[in-house]
């Protein structure tokens, strides 16, 4: 099992679904976490507390909000190594019909929130000689998807992002990388049935018919692969997308 003890990190959107996951996968690693969400609430307190960490509020979106959640954290806890950026907005339309407000508010969140997030948290992991980054990229990044172009144009950003700076700051032993979830059962889901017009449930199998494995995801898959690129012990993983979609980019049922 990964060893994370005396690490500290910082996971965005972490109030539910993924998010939630990745923060207590790392925690029972041994780490520290820091759970963000846009907004406090029952949820993200309730998580704090379960996994013993800290919450840390606040719009990633938002280039100050990104430097006072990250100095926040590092002044709370003494230190940062790690950062999930796992944040994410989405919403789906028909590209003429979709508001163009809308639309980068989609980019300036996924894309934007993680560039902001990186540039807080670098001067931090710098002092501490070394650093961890993983992106959640998704698999419509690598697809792209009808009505999610502002979505996918976002995951795919992220995704030539992660390899941009993988290189940039291995020399320094800041390590980044992304996970690419295929579909996974998370709360996203319902922006999908609702654009579709059905039903969460018929939304979930008519993903899984496209999927070799013939499942959707699940939260905690896609955490362990957080893990692993967590680990400080893993170092020779570099500006890479691990794909966690059940072979759907890699053959058709």
């Amino acid at each position: 099992m990964t060893s994370l003890h005396g690490r500290v990190a910082l996971v965005t959107g972490a109030a539910q679904g993924m998010g939630a996951a990745h923060a207590r996968r790392l925690a029972a690693a041994g780490a520290t976490v820091a759970v963000n969400d846009i907004r406090g609430g029952a949820e993200l307190d309730a998580l704090a507390t379960e996994i013993g960490g800290l919450t840390a509020l606040g719009d990633v979106s938002d280039p100050d909000a990104c430097a006072r959640i990250v100095d926040g954290v590092a002044a709370t806890a003494g230190r940062l190594d790690i950062l999930v950026a796992n944040h994410a907005y989405m919403t789906m339309a028909p590209l003429l019909e979709h508001d163009e407000r809308d639309w980068w508010r989609v980019i300036d969140t996924n894309l934007g929130g993680t560039f902001q997030l990186i540039q807080a948290v670098l001067p931090h992991m710098r002092r501490l000689g070394q650093g961890r980054i993983v992106v959640i990229a998704s698999e419509w990044g690598v697809t792209g998807w009808p009505e999610a172009t502002a979505y996918a144009a976002s995951k795919a950003g992220l995704i030539s992002l992660v390899k941009a700076l993988g290189r940039e700051l291995a020399p320094e032993r800041v390590i980044v990388n992304a996970v690419a979830p295929g579909v996974t059962d998370t709360p996203q889901l319902q922006v999908d049935a609702d654009a579709a017009g059905v039903d969460l449930a018929t939304v979930q199998q008519q993903y899984a018919k496209s999927i070799p494995l013939g499942r959707i995801g699940s939260p905690d898959e896609i955490a362990a692969a957080v893990e692993l690129l967590s680990d400080f012990d893993l170092e020779a993983v570099v500006g890479q997308v691990i794909s966690c979609n059940g072979g759907s980019t890699r053959a058709r049922a």
